[in-house]
């Protein structure tokens, strides 16, 4: 058997699969396209999570939307996180060119161009659905990493969600928590003390810093009401596709704690509100991350931990999350380890530092007969990618360079009037476009404050300590007069003595008989 033969036996068999799956490319050995040796993904194991990596320039989006086009052609829901903002274009109908019909010609297969029910969604003022949480739905746990907070300041985190949970005052945004946490600092003090324990000023001034900082960083428009529910990520449209869910971050790259505060929400989110699934035929909802070292790079060891935490756990919800970035070392070896799907992109060697990231990239993809993986890595061209995922029974399946697929939809992105008419069109933009403030923490503790105020005001009024002196009538002028004062001296000895007089008489006790008496 020749090695060409040999390769086509080793790519049929390893990438032949009984439940559905979608076309990926066509492998490739020595440079050119082995006839009918497809590469497929099959659905049964993307909820095993995945990367996709490359230098840039060498196709990673457009393979993340070949894959997130499969997906929905399959009912699969697809969130992709475009923090670029060169993925809206999926909306829309991609346009033919003789650079596709060669491909195809050497792939096989005929290409047709689709546009995918798409909907665009937004953590800032980007035109779209907004998405929000309420503090409370966040909880003190997540709060406290995110803040990166130490375990004494995360415990009095923990105690001011109890004290307002158990005093019925709701934490909606970002104001209730500032007002709780100056409250605590001040005039309820001594309140909570009594009941939860000391609490440090000095921890509360940090805490209120941190949140500060949170704030600038635009998080007060992700905290509040109307709180967005996951469920609406996991829609099918009325033609049987999956929709796909565009979160447009690209005002926010520089925003890093913004981002990673909708991150952990939405995984917490996610991973709470889903039942366990185990293996299903086809995961319910893959998520992919575009940039993913945007993420790494700024992310504290919290954020790390807990997304390493979900990625474990959140398999068995029936979700798969995608990262795509620029080098698989951008991704920590903790969470490297749990992405069952690689898709490797070239990889560009300028330095011996470059050359020493890519030997160790090749270390993380099965070893193969066909290929010298370090050197193929820098040889293979735009839209081919080294491919290697996991069977339907979690096996991996040997290394394929591919000659991809190209995107249906458009390569490109959306123009203002097209995105116009798709939020005009959306449900869900209405449903989530108000933005309530109903009462809450802030409301209720700023009323009772200004309660006590007042009370005090009317204490201190009551006794006399700073009472203004109030102008005196006419009659309280005559009346206090030297004059009027003698009159009413006399007037009531007179009344006296009459009286006196009077009492003695009948009892028979007076001086001289008054002959006229009263009877």
């Amino acid at each position: 058997m020749s090695n060409k033969d040999a390769f086509f036996d080793s790519i049929k068999k390893g990438y032949t699969f009984k439940g559905e799956h979608f076309k990926l490319g066509c492998a490739m050995l020595d440079g050119e396209v082995v006839t009918g040796a497809d590469v497929f993904l099959p659905l049964k194991t993307m909820n095993r999570h995945g990367l996709i990596a490359g230098a840039t320039g060498t196709g990673k989006t457009k393979t993340l939307q070949v894959i997130a086009e499969g997906l929905s052609d399959a009912s699969v829901p697809v969130l992709l996180m475009d923090i670029k903002g060169d993925l809206s274009g999926i909306a829309a109908a991609g346009t033919d060119n003789p650079k596709i019909q060669e491909r195809y010609q050497k792939i096989g297969g005929t290409w047709s161009p689709a546009a995918y029910p798409a909907e665009l969604l937004s953590l800032s003022q980007e035109k779209g659905v907004r998405l929000r949480a309420t503090t409370s739905e966040f909880g003190p746990i997540l709060l406290s990493k995110i803040l990166e907070l130490n375990d004494t300041q995360a415990g009095v985190v923990a105690m001011l969600f109890k004290y307002c949970d158990d005093n019925k005052l709701p934490l909606l945004d970002l104001k209730d928590f500032k007002k709780v946490l100056q409250y605590a600092s001040d005039e309820g003090k001594a309140d909570i003390e009594k009941e939860y324990g000391k609490i440090s000023t000095t921890t509360t001034g940090t805490i209120l810093r941190k949140v500060i900082e949170l704030e600038q960083q635009g998080a007060a428009l992700f905290f509040g009401e109307k709180s967005f529910e996951v469920d609406d990520l996991m829609r099918i449209s009325d033609d049987g596709r999956g929709m796909i869910s565009i979160l447009r971050v690209n005002d926010i790259q520089d925003r890093p704690k913004l981002f990673s505060t909708f991150m952990l929400s939405l995984l917490a989110e996610l991973y709470s509100t889903m039942p366990e699934e185990g293996d299903l035929d086809k995961p319910k909802l893959v998520m992919f991350i575009d940039e993913a070292h945007l993420i790494f790079n700024e992310a504290s060891d919290a954020l790390l931990k807990q997304i390493d935490t979900i990625i474990k756990l959140i398999r068995s919800k029936g979700v798969g999350i995608f990262f795509c970035t620029q080098n698989p070392m951008d991704v920590p070896a903790s969470v490297l380890g749990q992405l069952g799907l690689k898709v490797q992109h070239a990889l560009r060697a300028f330095t011996a530092n470059d050359r020493k990231a890519i030997k160790q990239t090749a270390e993380n993809y099965p070893t193969s007969e066909f290929y010298k993986t370090d050197e193929l890595l820098t040889q293979i061209g735009i839209g081919e990618a080294l491919i290697t995922c996991l069977d339907e029974k979690g096996i991996p399946t040997p290394l394929a360079a591919t000659m991809l697929v190209t995107p249906r939809s458009r390569m490109d992105v959306l123009t203002d009037t097209e995105i116009d008419a798709l939020v005009n069109n959306s449900k869900l933009v209405k449903k989530y476009a108000e933005t309530i403030d109903n009462e809450s923490a802030y409301e209720i503790l700023t009323a009772k404050l200004q309660e006590a105020a007042d009370k005090t005001a009317a204490q201190t009024t009551t006794s006399g300590g700073n009472k203004p002196k109030e102008e005196k009538s006419v009659l309280d002028q005559v009346l206090e007069s030297p004059v009027a004062k003698q009159a009413v001296r006399t007037a009531t000895n007179t009344a006296t003595n009459i009286i006196t007089r009077s009492i003695l008489g009948i009892l028979g006790l007076g001086g001289k008989s008054n002959k006229k008496g009263w009877f």
